[in-house]
């Protein structure tokens, strides 16, 4: 089921299935979201719970010696959630714990996401709630949203360019595009002294680009031929991934993760993966990134 808020600068659509947003579009009608097309990727903006990308054999060890089980990027993306609450300016989403989704991630959970939109920014907060009496819940969440790239036609994604608050130099670890996975012992030169990245789709031949080193929280992105563009703020997520599909994909997905995908010199368990969340009985953390259409 398809939501609406409006403000005098935007129009947002919103989807109950994923709890995910559908459109963005400003008051000319430009949209901003990518709109899924299969041949690229179906996707448009999935929402990452309890694990950001990928576990080494979709499995780990967890909790007081039981196992959990999931696909890349976790067991909300494809499920129906029912909005909660509605106002003029905002829209809450929430999905809670089953007996199918303790299958794969064996903890009671709620996860809301709240919706704002004021002006031409929307704010998207996580709110993930630990719903046991007497267990600890570990978990990662993160954000997928992929934007046109380019905005009109007769354009090309080297029109376009992305821009870091600050100065960035900094190398990424290997992604390995056959498992998902992160090879952090191989790692290649990507920013040096720079805050403008030019947009090209060979930079996503190998699959994603993890920065994991970043200094900005802040990144936009930007046409040279117009004033149109975006910018996603995310000061509550250490990493941030870039990405496009090998097939030249018309989109950049700007990703705010919590965590990554299992990495070359972690374990399978899953408690000892990098930046680890945990929620105690009864606990909520909340999580935060803005999107903001100039």
């Amino acid at each position: 089921m398809e939501y609406i808020l409006k403000s005098e600068a935007l129009t947002v659509v919103f989807e109950s299935f994923g709890g995910a947003l559908h459109s963005i579009k400003d008051k000319d009608g430009l949209e901003y979201l990518w709109q899924g097309d299969k041949q690229y990727w179906s996707g448009q903006a999935p929402v990452l719970f309890p694990i950001c990308g990928s576990l080494r054999n979709d499995q780990a060890e967890i909790g007081n010696g039981k196992i959990t089980k999931m696909p890349r990027h976790g067991i909300v993306r494809k499920k129906e959630f029912q909005c909660v609450e509605k106002t003029d300016d905002s829209i809450v989403f929430q999905i809670e714990s089953n007996e199918e989704l303790k299958e794969q991630y064996p903890y009671n959970f709620r996860l809301r996401i709240r919706y704002t939109l004021e002006g031409k920014t929307i704010t998207t907060k996580y709110i993930v709630g630990n719903t046991s009496e007497d267990e600890e819940m570990p978990f990662f969440i993160g954000g997928h949203p992929g934007f046109c790239c380019p905005f009109y036609d007769g354009e090309s994604y080297e029109d376009y360019e992305l821009v870091f608050e600050k100065k960035e130099t900094c190398d990424m670890p290997t992604p390995i595009s056959e498992t998902g996975l992160i090879d952090m012992k191989h790692r290649t030169p990507f920013l040096k002294d720079q805050n403008i990245l030019q947009l090209r789709h060979k930079l996503f031949e190998k699959d994603m680009i993890i920065l994991d080193k970043l200094v900005s929280r802040k990144v936009t992105l930007r046409g040279k031929k117009h004033e149109k563009g975006l910018s996603l703020s995310f000061k509550d997520f250490p990493y941030l991934m870039l990405w496009s599909t090998a097939n030249k994909g018309p989109f950049i997905a700007l990703e705010p993760w919590i965590g990554l995908s299992t990495c070359s010199d972690e374990s399978d368990r899953f408690e000892e993966k990098r930046n680890l969340q945990t929620a105690k009985p009864g606990e909520n953390k909340e999580y935060q990134f803005d999107i903001c259409v100039l």
